[in-house]
C-alpha cells in the first residue's frame, strides 16, 4: 500500500519568515544530535535561503563540528564563480561557523565532463552512507516558477532516473548537477523554502493540481518515510485555497 502523503504547510509573515525558518532548521539539527553522532544537512542555492544561512551562522547552540553539509544541486561553474551555490553558502554560513573542512562536501565542478562529476559525487555519498540509501537528516529545497526543484526541471530526462543518486542535467545558462528523486526521497525531513508572489502559482500547482512530475517536478518530492514541510510567506501562499491559509 502506498503511504498517504500530506505535507505540512507553514505560512509566515514576511517579517518573521527568516527567523522562523532558521529556528526550524536549528531545531531539527539539535534534536537529531541528541540521539546520534552527526547530522547531514543538504543545502539549496539561490537568493531565498541566503538570509536563512546568515541567521544560522549567528546561532550559538548548533554543534557545527557534528554537522555534515551536502548540496542538492549546483551550477557547473567553478566554486569561486558568483553563480555557485557552494560559494554563496561559504560566504554567508561556512566561513562563520566552526565546521571542519572535512565535513563540507560540495559538488565537484572542476572535471571536464559533468556526468563524470555527478558520478564522483554519488560515489562520495555512497561512501558516506556505506552503500545504503542516503537518509539525509534534512534536505532544503527551493521552488522555481516553473515548478522545478533542485535542478530537476520540467521535461528533463533526470525526472525518470530511478537508480542513480546524482546526475548531470541541463539548466538555464549552464549545465547543472542535481540529486535525483531517488536520493531526495530517502531523506528523513524535507523543507521547501519559498517566498514571493512570483512563486504563488507554482506553490498552488504543486500542492493542489493533478499534474505529473514531467510538467511539475516538485510533485515528485514524496519521501519514503520522511516528512515534508513547506515554509511560505504570505505572498507565496496567496493562491492557496482560503480555508488552508492560516498563518503560523
Amino acid at each position: 500500500m502506498t503511504r498517504e502523503f500530506a505535507p505540512t504547510v507553514h505560512i509566515l509573515s514576511n517579517e518573521t519568515w527568516v527567523d522562523r525558518v532558521a529556528e526550524a532548521i536549528r531545531d531539527v539539527l539539535c534534536d537529531r544530535l541528541e540521539t546520534q553522532e552527526w547530522v547531514a544537512l543538504v543545502l539549496s542555492g539561490g537568493s531565498t535561503p541566503r538570509p536563512v544561512y546568515a541567521r544560522l551562522a549567528q546561532m550559538p547552540d548548533i554543534a557545527w563540528p557534528r554537522v555534515h553539509l551536502f548540496w542538492g544541486d549546483e551550477r557547473y561553474v567553478p566554486h569561486d564563480d558568483p553563480r555557485s551555490n557552494y560559494r554563496m553558502a561559504r560566504e554567508v554560513l561556512i566561513r562563520h561557523v566552526p565546521i571542519p573542512p572535512e565535513n563540507v562536501h560540495p559538488m565537484p565542478t572542476h572535471m571536464r565532463d559533468p556526468d563524470e562529476a555527478a558520478r564522483a559525487y554519488e560515489a562520495t555519498l555512497r561512501a558516506f552512507y556505506s552503500g545504503q540509501w542516503p537518509t539525509f537528516d534534512l534536505v532544503l529545497l527551493g521552488l522555481g516558477a516553473d515548478c522545478h526543484t533542485a535542478s530537476l526541471f520540467p521535461h528533463s530526462p533526470a525526472l525518470q532516473e530511478r537508480e542513480r543518486w546524482v546526475v548531470a542535467a541541463p539548466g538555464v545558462e549552464v549545465e547543472r548537477l542535481t540529486l535525483t528523486f531517488s536520493a531526495i526521497n530517502h531523506a528523513r525531513t524535507i523543507y521547501f523554502l519559498v517566498r514571493g508572489k512570483g512563486k504563488a502559482q507554482a506553490v498552488a500547482r504543486v500542492l493542489h493540481s493533478w499534474e505529473n512530475v514531467t510538467t511539475c517536478p516538485a510533485r515528485g518530492i514524496q519521501p519514503e518515510d520522511g516528512d515534508v514541510h513547506w515554509w511560505l510567506d504570505i505572498a507565496a501562499a496567496s493562491q492557496l485555497p482560503a480555508d488552508e491559509v492560516r498563518h503560523t
